[in-house]
């Protein structure tokens, strides 16, 4: 039997997952392998960056977009279970459970939804569109591109867990990594003494505008799950004046109301505001909490080549 797509392995997962209990990947693999009937060829079958085996790669596909839709979930690291929504949809004994089906839940439609690098949808007219997204008629540039994207989507969504789940001395550390990497705050040693120093007035740390240490920058950090509205940002604001600075960073894992991003569009000091989205975006960008896991090149006909004069 040939190797199934992502789409196929949706429902047999969700059967894998039924008994309610927690099953790790390796277990997963194994059952779904038999499912299929797949032999050890199969099974050894690589993406062409060969560093994931496609039946793998196919099933933790399968994984993102159930996880979207709501019907499984990850109580820890490795290891899944089937969420009530999940049985529900096993009760309806449906022929193929696929993108089709699981665009009858909210969740999923917005996790489908094309968004910029600040978490916000693009407009209709956007490059990414809906109609655009999943379409047999893509050039093979076009599946790369909007492939690369997907995965992107997804890095990003994982990484703002991961950085969620850590404690506030590694996020504090994780500013100044990325800091860093963006190049601020000159040396590592330098960076180190001044972030992370609980200051007065809602300012977290200090950190170089450049290397040379003519300029600063006050920095606020916060790992939260609230949205931070307009009230800590103008006692943010305050805090600078206090200061006599004009420059800050916010940076929150959660987001920002309209109200607090409407507030430092009208004030003197020069406060730029990061959310979770932006934040996983910058990592990504500039390869903090990451590692490269392929590289492909394309080429295109050079079409001055083969002109004669």
């Amino acid at each position: 039997m040939p190797i199934p797509d992502f789409q196929t392995v949706m429902l047999p997962l969700l059967r894998h997952l039924s008994d309610g209990q927690e099953h790790s990947n390796q277990e997963t693999l194994k059952s779904l392998a038999e499912h299929f009937k797949l032999s050890q060829d199969d099974l050894t079958q690589l993406l062409p960056s060969g560093m994931q085996s496609i039946f793998s790669n196919r099933i933790a596909w399968a994984k993102t977009h159930l996880k979207a839709a709501g019907l499984i979930e990850s109580p820890r690291r490795g290891y899944y279970k089937i969420r009530p929504r999940g049985l529900d949809v096993l009760k309806a004994n449906p022929s193929r459970v696929d993108l089709r089906l699981l665009n009858q839940f909210p969740e999923y439609v917005e996790f489908r939804k094309p968004k910029n690098e600040t978490g916000e949808v693009k407009s209709e007219n956007g490059l990414q569109t809906e109609a655009v997204r999943e379409t047999d008629d893509w050039t093979p540039e076009e599946h790369i591109e909007y492939g690369h994207q997907r995965i992107r989507e997804q890095l990003a969504a994982d990484l703002l867990v991961k950085v969620k789940e850590g404690s506030p001395s590694f996020f504090e550390n994780l500013v100044v990594e990325l800091l860093l990497a963006m190049g601020y705050g000159g040396s590592r040693q330098d960076a180190g003494r001044t972030v992370g120093r609980s200051g007065d007035g809602g300012i977290d740390g200090v950190i170089n505008e450049d290397r040379l240490g003519l300029d600063v920058i006050y920095i606020q950090a916060k790992r939260w799950e609230g949205t931070v509205g307009r009230p800590e940002i103008q006692k943010f604001a305050g805090a600078l004046q206090g200061q006599r600075a004009k420059r800050g960073i916010f940076i929150t894992t959660s987001d920002f109301t309209k109200d607090a991003n409407d507030y430092v569009a009208m004030i003197d000091s020069r406060i730029v505001l990061i959310n979770g989205a932006r934040l996983a975006n910058l990592m990504i960008d500039h390869g903090v909490g990451v590692t490269r896991a392929g590289s492909y090149e394309v080429k295109r006909l050079d079409s001055d080549y083969f002109e004669e004069s």
